[in-house]
């Protein structure tokens, strides 16, 4: 499966400093970062998918240059976002974005069946 893997290395290293409850697993033709066995960030080659609180994700679409929502089929996935990889030339930039998907993975269900 082909991602960026310069944008994953980045990714990689800003969950790293954050948690080390991490597994990546390769899915949806790119990488996805699973924390507490919940889906958090994944990468694709030019985007990042995050999972934020579904209850923010109109306001952040509409405030974000950059950012769409992720459709699946003819279904808009609310709460997870794509943003493009232009918008993430900065680590602070980067971070931004996984600073949400972090805050959101503590009340989000996992997706580990059990």
């Amino acid at each position: 499966m082909a991602y960026n893997e310069l944008l994953a290395d980045r990714v990689r290293e800003i969950l790293s400093a954050a948690t080390d409850n991490i597994i990546e697993k390769q899915m949806f033709g790119g990488l996805c970062f699973m924390v507490n066995d919940k889906m958090c960030v994944g990468v694709k080659t030019d985007k990042i998918m995050v999972r934020i609180d579904p209850e923010k994700s109109g306001e952040v679409l509409e405030s974000a240059t950059g950012a769409e929502a992720m459709v699946h089929g003819n279904r808009v996935m609310k709460g997870y976002i794509f943003v493009d990889e232009n918008e993430l030339h900065t680590k602070k930039q980067l971070q931004h974005w996984i600073k949400m998907a972090l805050e959101f993975n503590v009340n989000a269900k996992s997706s580990r069946k059990k």
